[in-house]
């Protein structure tokens, strides 16, 4: 699927495959009935790099780059992250707002030409419970049961959601309510959201 394609889209699906030594995310394209349908964007990366640069590949060959991001400052919680097209052009950039996250995780998207999206948790008392479950003694290394999602939101008007659907695995679904909001940064942190959560 070539970006015009990839633009006209609305809908993606996320999903994460467990593995022992890399985190695999697998990204399709609604198939028009709420299900995956064809895979648009494949990233493989080793556990302990994803601070590093996560490239985000146009199938599982590897062979082509759809986009990829990188983190500016590797030590720094609030870090921005540069994503890029193949060529290495500024799509964006996003990062995570350290303050806010202490209560509920928050983000920040920027796109050249467009006002910065804010993207957080939908819900106060389940990220809090969320941070409570975290602490708990063998509790916490568990997988928390319950979905939370994601709001996507430009000054008051809502542009986009991630949304978990399964509660032991990690699958979402997102939706993109700007036609002009690059589907590439978008996916980018749609990732991001998933592989540096506990960050």
């Amino acid at each position: 699927m070539d970006v015009g394609q990839l633009q006209a889209q609305r809908h993606f699906h996320v999903h994460q495959k467990v593995t022992m030594m890399v985190n695999r995310y697998e990204v399709f394209a609604d198939d028009g009935q709420g299900q995956p349908g064809p895979l648009v964007a494949f990233v493989e990366q080793k556990r302990m790099a994803f601070r590093e640069q996560v490239t985000l590949y146009t199938d599982e060959t590897k062979r082509s780059v759809l986009a990829a991001f990188k983190a500016r400052k590797v030590i720094d919680l609030a870090s921005a992250y540069d994503v890029t097209t193949p060529e290495g052009a500024s799509i964006g950039f996003f990062g995570k707002k350290f303050g806010s996250s202490l209560l509920r995780s928050t983000w920040q998207l920027d796109q050249p030409g467009a006002d910065p999206v804010t993207i957080s948790e939908r819900s106060m008392a389940l990220a809090l419970f969320r941070r409570i479950w975290d602490v708990i003694p063998w509790v916490g290394d568990l997988p928390f049961p319950w979905m939370y999602h994601f709001d996507f939101v430009r000054g008051t008007t809502h542009v986009g959601t991630v949304e978990k659907k399964t509660r032991f695995r990690d699958h979402y679904r997102v939706t993109i309510d700007d036609p002009a909001l690059d589907r590439r940064l978008v996916l980018a942190q749609a990732v991001a959201l998933d592989a540096l959560q506990s960050r």
